[in-house]
């Protein structure tokens, strides 16, 4: 199986980005109707949340609706408020080596990825991160000195909220500091659980824990996958091997010192690395974020793709997944 994958850079929201979501709009609408539009908030109630949770990125929320069309079902989905349920596997984990360094697999379909690493000036902040719904971001990092990436935490219950895309948008377009950060996470509402790690350019870092329904919590931890603090849903974390990864991660960064390049490595090999696509949650590209140097690149088994704020190479790339079978599923 091969997979697409495109690199675009527009400082400010424009036809590239317009064009974009134009192409992306079918699949995007299918998703986010998939569970039902009745007692999805209104356009109003999702602006309202904007305003009052994220108020500094209201007026490029709106900028962007109006240039997906100005449509209702477009503006309600760019909110990101209340959407369908996003699971997903993923690992991630801060490298103990001597520079800042966060390394993440993305684990899920092919059929629901964007498959674009976005790098943009909105607002006067510069960021570089893999889009979800050409709003929100799965990892990313900011010229503030900012990178952090997502999992999922592992936990069935839903509430009302924003989904984690975003919210790790949000962070980036925003915030400066690791407590900035932190601050966030504790008072934004997310809609399911996740785990965050932000790392800065100090090599600081911590992982949050997000549920809809408990108060968030803010842990020196250098390693998430996909439960908290404990397994909370025991079929998704024998399916997933959430806890064979967490200790295999542990594993190499307390007894294992080793190079950057081979710390990266190893995420591209089992237990990390999976090709469980018929069961919609394969490897679908592992990053690498250098938040000092303002780096990141993109790994695959035989290719490796650098990028920076100086130096972004924008273009595609067409990569072969090894021993993946066909999708299975759509957006």
């Amino acid at each position: 199986m091969s997979l697409h994958f495109e690199a675009i850079s527009e400082e400010q929201p424009g036809p590239i980005w317009a064009g974009l979501f134009k192409v992306f709009w079918p699949s995007y609408r299918r998703w986010w109707a998939s569970e039902g539009v009745t007692g999805r908030p209104t356009y109003r109630e999702c602006r309202l949340a904007i305003r009052n949770h994220m108020p500094e990125i209201l007026p490029l929320y709106e900028e962007l609706c109006e240039l997906a069309g100005g449509g209702d079902s477009q503006a309600r989905f760019l909110s990101f408020y209340c959407p369908p349920r996003y699971l997903s596997g993923c690992s991630q984990a801060i490298w103990q080596g001597d520079r800042p360094l966060l390394v993440r697999n993305y684990d899920y379909h092919p059929g629901a990825f964007d498959a674009i690493l976005l790098s943009t000036g909105w607002q006067g902040r510069r960021v570089i991160g893999m889009s979800d719904g050409m709003f929100g971001l799965i990892d990313g990092m900011n010229d503030a000195g900012l990178a952090l990436s997502l999992t999922f935490g592992g936990r069935r219950e839903v509430g009302e909220g924003f989904g984690i895309p975003l919210i790790l948008r949000y962070i980036l377009q925003v915030c400066e500091t690791l407590d900035e950060a932190a601050a966030v996470l504790r008072r934004i509402p997310c809609h399911m659980s996740y785990n965050i790690t932000v790392l800065d350019r100090h090599r600081r870092y911590f992982t949050a824990y997000l549920t809809p329904d408990r108060a968030p919590v803010i842990a020196h931890v250098p390693v998430a996958t996909n439960h908290q603090e404990r397994v909370e849903w025991s079929s998704h974390a024998r399916f997933t091997a959430t806890i064979e990864r967490q200790r295999f991660l542990l594993s190499r960064l307390t007894m294992h010192p080793e190079t950057q390049d081979r710390f990266i490595s190893v995420f591209l090999r089992p237990p990390l690395y999976s090709t469980a696509f018929s069961s919609g949650f394969g490897t679908l590209y592992t990053a690498a974020y250098m938040p000092a140097e303002g780096e990141m690149q993109v790994w695959w088994p035989h290719h490796v793709w650098t990028h920076s704020f100086d130096a972004f190479n924008a273009g595609s790339q067409f990569i072969l997944i090894p021993d993946a079978g066909p999708p299975e599923i759509a957006y």
